[in-house]
């Protein structure tokens, strides 16, 4: 075992979560995870760590430096999820069914401008936060399988 490694598992006081609509085959779950990520991302740069070295000096870019947490739920957990976070004033990201439609980030954009939030068809959401304020907003998920 490395000297380099930490022993001691860190306990962060924010929550990363995606949570999943439970009725999408896999490929798409997998998509949407992907760019919600991206969207914690560009949103909260504290997340993402250092760059990875291997033991050949090879560079490796940086990853989220903790752990992100996928949740299921059905499109109605969603969509109150959804109101918990606007009223909490979470920021999040979402994807909707009419993004699978699209080829492009403007055309992702276009969709979801064209439709009231609370009537967003949403397939995904991700929020990071204050870890209770976080358990609040997706209380009623359960864990992706």
């Amino acid at each position: 075992m490395s000297e380099n490694l930490p022993d001691a598992p860190v306990r962060f006081d924010t929550r990363t979560v995606v949570l999943l609509r439970d009725d999408l085959p896999g490929w798409q779950r997998l998509n949407v995870t992907a760019f919600l990520a991206s969207g914690l991302t560009a949103r909260h740069g504290e997340l993402v760590g250092e760059a990875y070295l291997d033991a050949d000096g090879t560079a490796y870019l940086p990853l989220l430096g903790r752990p992100v947490i996928v949740l299921e739920g059905g499109a109605d957990v969603l969509a109150v999820a959804r109101t918990r976070a606007v009223a909490r004033d979470l920021p999040i990201a979402v994807f909707t069914a009419a993004m699978f439609g699209t080829g492009h980030d403007a055309a992702n954009r276009a969709v979801v401008r064209a439709v009231a939030g609370d009537r967003l068809d949403l397939v995904g959401l991700a929020v990071h936060g204050p870890r209770n304020a976080v358990d609040k907003v997706v209380k009623g998920s359960h864990r992706h399988p």
